[in-house]
């Protein structure tokens, strides 16, 4: 039996943050708490790109179009989207989720959710480096774990059969 276990280790990776910029007050921290992730965790700036859409909604084309390029190893997901009283929310939160999830099957490629889905800006505030954390470094930290995890698998190719084994 083989167990394998990833460690969020970003040495040597390429990674994408694709960041909203509706609701900015809360997807700036949440870009800032993925950079320190990043660099807490061994990558360098220079390893990590940014790009910037207008809102949730656009996050999975432009998600796609980064890994369209091969160029990554992993991508993370940062918007917010906060409850209105119109029906918006639930078209635009669940279809951002669901076409994210796609997309990591489509290509394989570790993708962070850090889409906060909350009912008021509190809310929102709290989860972007307030008292429920970052969950920009969380869904950093994530998918930093992930894509080495990834990599330990494609290893068991390797004429060693346990090479990616924790």
């Amino acid at each position: 039996m083989a167990e394998f276990i990833g460690m969020p280790d970003g040495s040597g990776k390429r990674l994408v943050i694709v960041a909203a910029r509706f609701n900015a007050s809360i997807t700036d921290k949440l870009v800032d708490g993925a950079l320190e992730a990043c660099l807490k965790h061994g990558m360098r700036l220079e390893d990590v790109d940014v790009v910037r859409v207008p809102g949730a909604w656009e996050l999975p084309p432009a998600v796609a179009r980064a890994l369209q390029t091969e160029r990554y190893d992993a991508c993370v997901a940062l918007g917010a989207v906060v409850r209105g009283d119109t029906p918006h929310f639930d078209f635009v939160a669940g279809e951002a989720s669901r076409g994210l999830a796609l997309l990591q099957g489509e290509f394989g490629v570790p993708i962070g959710f850090g889409l906060l889905t909350c009912d008021t800006m509190e809310q929102a505030e709290a989860r972007a480096g307030g008292a429920h954390g970052n969950k920009g470094w969380d869904a950093t930290v994530a998918v930093l774990e992930m894509a080495d995890l990834f990599g330990r698998l494609d290893l068991t190719d390797a004429e060693d059969g346990d090479a990616g084994a924790a």
